[in-house]
């Protein structure tokens, strides 16, 4: 069935996988701010940002952070794209790594925008929380990109909180002519806030409350309407709720070369982070 449903896709409509150079390099936190109740935003800069790229709204970084408030910073340097630690350096000494999307970067003044959902723990979440100028932090990637064209006909954009700055940054880049539709599911009303995007936007809020993580937005997504063959579908964020999104879609019949589908995060297990396809 997938190879029946890709054929008649346009080759112009197809995603394009782009590599990039890999770097670690080591950053300060400059600023933080709280977009909503539930999110945190730091801003990362240092001259390590020079030939930084992201080419596409869903990258993501390798965020490398202190095993424990007050230790001190261990980075590995890139030996044929593998990490090298500092002699001594003991496993328990290493930073604890988180994959994040890079929400902003401007390469004149070398400062990256990334945003942290903290609801919940977690030692990004913490970390964020706590974070102050001129703490350290490590960066890794992004090791490449998946450039979605423009020119799809509408484009559906589904997520809960940890896709929220992926969808966000997809929004501004959209042009006029392009329409889409969207579904977020948050924790808690408040943390519904204004999008801004140029295209034509249907968007979704769905409100978690005391529900599984997922549940509600996966009956949301059952409930949109049927996307053209043309459109490009995109979801990331619990693993098996994005497990069932991504079957749905596919029993519609929809070509699955125009849709990307990742578990963000997955129930049980920290750290986790996977495409679907």
């Amino acid at each position: 069935m997938s190879a029946v449903a890709n054929a008649s896709v346009p080759s112009q409509l197809l995603p394009q996988r782009v590599r990039h150079a890999t770097a670690v390099r080591r950053l300060r936190v400059l600023r933080s701010g709280r977009p909503s109740p539930g999110v945190v935003s730091l801003t990362l800069g240092g001259e390590a940002l020079q030939g930084f790229v992201s080419a596409a709204f869903d990258d993501h970084v390798k965020l490398m952070l202190p095993p424990q408030p007050g230790a001190p910073l261990y980075l590995p340097e890139l030996r044929d794209g593998r990490p090298l630690w500092p002699e001594g350096v003991s496993p328990e000494q290493r930073p604890v790594m988180r994959d994040y999307t890079p929400r902003h970067f401007d390469p004149l003044t070398l400062e990256l925008d990334l945003e942290f959902a903290v609801h919940g723990a977690g030692p990004a979440a913490e970390w964020a929380l706590r974070a102050r100028p001129g703490d350290e932090v490590g960066l890794g990637g992004p090791k490449g990109s998946f450039v979605v064209p423009e020119g799809h006909d509408a484009y559906v954009l589904v997520g809960d909180d940890s896709a929220l700055p992926a969808i966000a940054r997809r929004l501004e880049e959209l042009p006029a002519e392009a329409h889409a539709t969207v579904c977020i599911e948050v924790a808690h009303p408040e943390d519904q806030r204004g999008l801004s995007s140029r295209a034509r936007v249907d968007l979704r809020w769905v409100v978690r409350g005391d529900a599984a993580p997922g549940q509600a937005l996966l009956q949301a997504v059952q409930g949109l309407p049927q996307p053209s063959r043309q459109a490009y579908l995109w979801a990331a964020g619990e693993g098996r709720t994005m497990a069932a999104v991504r079957e749905h879609w596919l029993a519609q019949g929809h070509p699955p070369a125009l849709m990307r589908v990742a578990a963000y995060w997955k129930q049980g297990l920290p750290g986790h982070h996977e495409n679907l396809g």
